[in-house]
């Protein structure tokens, strides 16, 4: 019976820290824009792929 108590403090303790880490990952910006990466491969190439001829 003792072991329950230790395992459900355990899990508080994970639910909190992984609440503070969603909680520090959306107020950081992590999740502001999802589309964009999507897009981005459809976008054209820039100058810095060329080759150094230029080709």
């Amino acid at each position: 019976m003792n072991i329950l108590y230790i395992l459900m403090t355990l899990a508080v303790v994970f639910i909190l820290v992984f609440v503070g880490f969603y909680l520090w990952a959306v107020r950081g910006g992590q999740f502001d824009d999802l589309e964009s990466p999507a897009h981005r491969i459809l976008l054209d190439e820039t100058d810095s792929t060329k080759d150094k001829d230029g080709k």
